[in-house]
């Protein structure tokens, strides 16, 4: 099976400095990965290399097996490719349903057309944007300021954003940062939702109790290396992952998502 996203030694460079050091990761289709690693690892370097913000050095990002090297960040978003940010990137005095149609709305010159000839009709951004909503259960906030909403509120806007195209897989930069347990774990039910709409997850954050919880395979990045891989049970095994990324606080919420995880599949 061709991986849906996969980077063959991906290499960022800032002054001599490799904030990616020959990166190599896949996603398949159908799964939620998980990237983690402590602050300054390279994680946000990486996801803006994957979408076309940041060139690399050398290496490839190939994703339905294409080679997208080449492509802007709209390009790779037209091809399924989307992701969050972590400073949200709404617009504040925006709806929450305007927020979602800036993405989704494409401009053609028909669409134009159609617009002055019918007005009030419905397009198939504003189905995709209402679709967005429901997927992360927020019908009710659709006409809502995000200026006007919490904190946890205007993540999960930010990740129907990222869903508003549709894509084949998205990418979600620290979207649990900020939630309390409550919002985080309704989040992680929602990512696991993602699936049975064909939309794979490529999760990187901090709440390990959501990645270990989540995620059916777990990348570990450190000084822009991978130094650890494997399913959540072997990355919570892992005595290095645990002693250098982890720690006490860590290998508690690492026990919680290792509960939660048996609470869930019982």
């Amino acid at each position: 099976m061709v991986a849906l996203l996969e980077t063959e030694d991906l290499t960022v460079t800032y002054g001599g400095l490799h904030a990616n050091d020959e990166v190599n990761l896949k996603v398949e289709p159908g799964k939620v990965v998980g990237l983690i690693g402590p602050n300054g690892a390279g994680k946000t370097t990486f996801i803006d290399a994957i979408t076309g913000f940041t060139a690399p050095s050398s290496g490839r990002v190939l994703f339905g097996g294409r080679d997208i090297n080449s492509l802007s960040p709209a390009k790779r978003a037209e091809a399924g490719l989307t992701r969050t940010f972590q400073s949200l990137e709404l617009f504040d005095d925006l709806t929450v349903l305007d927020n979602l149609l800036v993405p989704a709305e494409r401009p053609t010159w028909h669409g134009v057309l159609a617009d002055l000839v019918r007005p009030n009709r419905r397009s198939a951004a504003h189905e995709q944007a209402e679709w967005a909503l429901q997927t992360m259960q927020l019908g009710d906030l659709r006409h809502r300021l995000t200026l006007d909403l919490s904190h946890g509120q205007r993540k999960l806007v930010s990740v129907a954003r990222a869903l508003a195209n549709r894509p084949k897989l998205v990418l979600l930069d620290e979207p649990a940062a900020g939630l309390d347990t409550v919002e985080s774990q309704v989040l992680g039910t929602h990512l696991r939702d993602f699936l049975e709409r064909d939309i794979s997850v490529f999760l990187i954050d901090h709440d390990m109790g959501l990645v270990l919880n989540v995620c059916d395979y777990i990348y570990v990045l450190d000084f822009g290396r991978i130094i650890a891989e494997g399913t959540p049970s072997e990355i919570r095994s892992n005595p290095a992952v645990i002693g250098a990324y982890l720690g006490e606080a860590g290998e508690s919420q690492a026990e919680e998502g290792r509960v939660a995880a048996e609470r869930a599949h019982s």
